[in-house]
């Protein structure tokens, strides 16, 4: 099965326990995460894209998010970093970055996605998974935190668009709720699953890493 990985918002504020707004267990997936991306090449995955919740001091005051969080993500600060590397995936698979400055990475007109590696120029988010659905790739994987807010938002906007979607639980944590029991609210019936048994064996070089 060749799949797009979404790899949403695993960054310092939520995944670090001193984060702005960190996610319990989060950091626990940071490993996992990092060496199940290793393994992934061109002949199973189309492309890789990393979400970053993005936020300014000046206008996250009168956000929707303000009503419900503190602020968190402020763009270029150090708990916007992203704690997994887009560089350190397989240079075959192309690999891009979304910034958006809401729950739900679909919600915002004519995103851009990036390049981290500068080889290719910005492309539109829709036009960007239309691509990939026009060359049959109708299949992914959606990965990251938190599991009951934007991860739910991802899925949700891949299914609408004629995506199939998997979610390794292992490598997916929530706030209130399990990716376990986001499912089963919010997508009986619809083709989206867990992977409740996923494993990854961890390189013994990876933990000097992360």
């Amino acid at each position: 099965m060749v799949a797009v990985i979404i790899v949403v918002d695993t960054q310092a504020d939520f995944i670090l326990p001193d984060g702005a707004l960190p996610v319990p267990d989060a950091e626990a997936i940071v490993a996992p995460l990092a060496a199940w991306l290793q393994t992934r090449t061109a002949r199973d995955t189309a492309a890789v894209v990393f979400t970053y919740d993005t936020h300014f001091v000046e206008t996250y005051p009168t956000s929707a998010e303000a009503e419900q969080f503190p602020i968190h993500c402020v763009r270029g600060g150090a708990g916007w970093r992203n704690l997994l590397d887009p560089l350190a995936i397989d240079p075959a698979i192309p690999c891009r970055t979304l910034e958006k400055g809401v729950f739900d990475m679909w919600a915002e007109a004519n995103l851009p996605l990036f390049d981290p590696r500068a080889a290719a120029p910005p492309i539109d988010r829709d036009a960007f998974f239309v691509a990939l659905l026009d060359r049959g790739i109708d299949q992914a994987i959606v990965v990251g935190v938190a599991a009951d807010y934007c991860v739910r938002w991802a899925i949700d906007g891949l299914v609408a668009r004629g995506f199939t979607v998997s979610v390794p639980s292992a490598l997916t944590r929530g706030i209130e709720r399990t990716i376990e029991h986001v499912v089963d609210q919010y997508f009986t019936g619809r083709p989206v699953s867990t992977q409740a048994a996923f494993q990854v064996q961890l390189p013994q070089s990876l933990g000097n890493n992360i």
